[in-house]
């Protein structure tokens, strides 16, 4: 092996030169470890967002458990919160025997024994039992006939046909209602409802006209859900959501817009302030609206309060997937706020309980800010991408008055469920259908479960009700609420 030359060997020169290279090399490596770091950074931060998002679910995020698919899920309600079952107050509905039956069958005793043949004489006991079952049901024909006569003085007189009867052969309001109410109401697909009618009550119905009932309801309940719109922007307090819907293969927006006893929906093609701004209900809203804090609802002028269910669910993969003990104790501290509200039943909190629950959460909120410092500028264009607990942290500082407003007005729910039920049976719809074949039906859809919507929540017979818009004779609900 030859022999490295001797660094007493080389000139000055040659001596130069080594170091040069020597510190060539050197700053490469430097170069290459400094970039092999901010790899291996990155590399990190992707690999933690990966794990974040395969760890997310129905319970720590905003997925819906429907997209869980067969895992088993977890409720965020501590066990023994609400047993199975009835629970106290509920009146129940089991079934009872009635005092007036429509039929009675006697079942009569032998006239003699069956075992010394004696002849059976004295008083006998008897024991009832009720069958409940349904009719047979088939289809009922009303003919109407009209008449005409001319008088001996030339003049026709012509008896006249009702308003509803417009047609040689046509439908009633029975069957429409049923195929409205199956359609808007139960969710089935128009092919579905055709078929159900043909073989409950022996119908010989289309798609089609199944298709033409469904628009006579929109057309007839229009001016009602327009009513319903006015009633929600007057409302103190009111609640809206928006998730996405296909309609003719295109991505829709459903928005939906609530109180406690008013449900309104509307379609359209854009998410945020296009569609606010064409709607127009909610820029007429001056009381409180509850949302899910997305950009857009900021942009409107009203009293702001925010979802603390959304909350909960962040504020837990915080704590379980990230092991910030912060998030824990936030959660404590909304969730015995609320059961506070509840317990006040309407009241107002007092000043101090006000002022104490306030100031826990900014101490909380102090913690986070120590667990999660801001990243500083990266000196790229656009804000500095933060970790998950950090948005949350700033979240809850920067609209501490929104998250807390459920316990400084005790008109203000908890959470935004209202607004996320009405869009929940939407999107059941959406999923049995695959989507809405037209612009037309699914604009129709969202008349009708308006409509339909409030009227249960206000406990009419939606059927009835039905019956009663095609005659003609449209039932109102209560739009002060």
């Amino acid at each position: 092996m030859e022999r490295l030359p001797d660094l007493a060997d080389l000139t000055h020169a040659e001596k130069d030169a080594l170091i040069h290279l020597l510190w060539d090399w050197v700053t490469a490596l430097r170069q290459e470890v400094v970039r092999l770091t901010a790899e291996v950074t990155r590399l990190q931060g992707e690999v933690a967002h990966l794990r974040g998002q395969m760890a997310k679910n129905s319970r720590n995020s905003s997925i819906p458990s429907s997209a869980e698919g067969l895992k088993k899920t977890k409720s965020m309600r501590k066990q023994g919160s609400r047993p199975p079952g009835g629970q106290p107050g509920h009146s129940g509905s089991t079934l009872k025997q009635v005092a007036q039956p429509d039929h009675v069958v006697d079942h009569p005793l032998p006239e003699v024994c069956d075992v010394c043949g004696e002849s059976l004489t004295g008083q006998a006991t008897t024991e009832i039992r009720q069958v409940f079952d349904l009719p047979p049901v088939t289809m009922e024909v009303t003919e109407h006939r009209i008449h005409a006569l001319r008088c001996t003085c030339g003049k026709l007189h012509r008896s006249e046909f009702p308003p509803e009867v417009t047609a040689p052969v046509q439908y009633g309001p029975g069957v429409k209602a049923q195929a409205v109410y199956l359609t808007q109401h139960h969710m089935l697909p128009v092919a579905r409802t055709a078929n159900v009618l043909a073989d409950l009550y022996g119908v010989p119905i289309s798609t089609g006209t199944v298709q033409a009932m469904i628009g006579e309801a929109s057309e007839r309940l229009a001016p009602t859900v327009a009513r319903i719109a006015d009633a929600v922007a007057q409302a103190d307090v009111a609640g809206a959501d928006e998730s996405g819907f296909r309609v003719a293969g295109k991505l829709n927006w459903l928005h939906t817009a609530v109180t406690d006893t008013l449900t309104w929906l509307g379609l359209h093609a854009k998410r945020g302030k296009a569609a606010f701004e064409d709607f127009g209900l909610l820029y007429r809203l001056k009381g409180t609206l509850v949302h899910d804090g997305w950009a857009s609802y900021r942009e409107l002028t009203c009293t702001h309060a925010l979802c603390n269910a959304h909350h909960l669910r962040e504020l837990t993969f915080v704590h379980e997937e990230c092991g910030q003990a912060w998030a824990k104790r936030m959660i404590d501290l909304l969730v015995s706020a609320h059961h506070e509200t509840v317990a006040a039943h309407g009241q107002p909190l007092t000043a101090q309980r006000i002022q104490a629950i306030r100031t826990h959460y900014e101490a909380i909120l102090a913690e986070a800010a120590a667990a999660n410092p801001e990243k500083p500028a990266s000196g790229r264009r656009g804000r500095t991408a933060q970790s998950v607990p950090f948005n949350l942290y700033r979240r809850l500082r920067d609209h501490a008055d929104d998250v807390l407003r459920f316990t400084t007005d005790p008109r203000v729910p908890f959470s935004n469920n209202l607004a996320e039920q009405a869009i929940r049976m939407p999107k059941v719809k959406h999923k049995i259908a695959g989507c809405f074949r037209t612009t037309e039906g699914a604009l129709a859809f969202c008349t009708i479960r308006s409509y339909l919507a409030t009227l249960q929540k206000q406990h009419f017979d939606l059927f009835q009700s039905l019956i009663q818009v095609f005659r003609g004779n449209t039932p109102q609900p209560n739009f002060s609420g």
